[in-house]
């Protein structure tokens, strides 16, 4: 589907499938592949604590994103949610995502599958692709102080362009899901007969 590992790198999505509004496909170089990997294995100790803070800090910088957290949308107290047991396992579900992300990264059909189910998901949770590059900044954030002195501003880059790969994909997962469910709509307004037409 438009990704190959080279010796230049790799190219995620094809312009194709892309839409004119999304900036130029992420390129993962082999050494941003080697750096996230090497950075996960210290990352993954600290996984609950990153998944909270990271989505602590996640609602306290965009409050916005609590709507689509129905569970969430009217917690106004931090604290509570630092200590809340639906976020810590929300953190986790998202920091497994990443986990599986990172274990994919040299098989790259199945990390692409992977995320754009996720992104079909979303929709079905009404969760628009406007949040998701969010996400990630606020993972960088979360992360940095455990990395301490590894994390570099390689390293940095190696991270965002994973997400903006992983995003990309999910946003097309979404958009798909949307138009399928938009021709299913039309086709079952087709299929109906119109009373209006009916004999009685």
């Amino acid at each position: 589907m438009g990704c190959a590992i080279s010796g230049s790198g790799l190219t995620p999505r094809t312009a194709e499938s892309r839409n004119t509004e999304d900036e130029a496909p992420a390129r993962l170089t082999p050494d941003h592949i080697q750096l996230i990997k090497e950075s996960w294995k210290v990352i993954q100790e600290d996984i609950a604590k990153v998944g909270i803070i990271m989505f602590v800090r996640l609602f306290e910088t965009h409050p916005e994103c609590k709507d689509v957290f129905f569970l969430f949308r009217d917690v106004e107290d931090l604290e509570r949610l630092r200590t809340s047991r639906e976020l810590r396992a929300h953190g986790l579900r998202v920091m497994s995502f990443i986990e599986k992300s990172v274990a994919r990264l040299d098989q790259l059909e199945r990390l692409e599958a992977l995320a754009r189910e996720l992104g079909k998901s979303h929709f079905r949770y009404n969760a628009p692709p406007k949040y998701y590059g969010y996400v990630g900044a606020e993972f960088i954030c979360a992360v940095r102080p455990v990395l301490k002195d590894r994390w570099t501003s390689e390293l940095e880059q190696a991270w965002k362009t994973l997400f903006q790969y992983v995003t990309g994909i999910m946003k097309d997962g979404y958009l798909e899901e949307e138009q399928s469910k938009r021709n299913h709509t039309l086709t079952s307004s087709k299929e109906r007969p119109d009373k209006r037409n009916t004999a009685i």
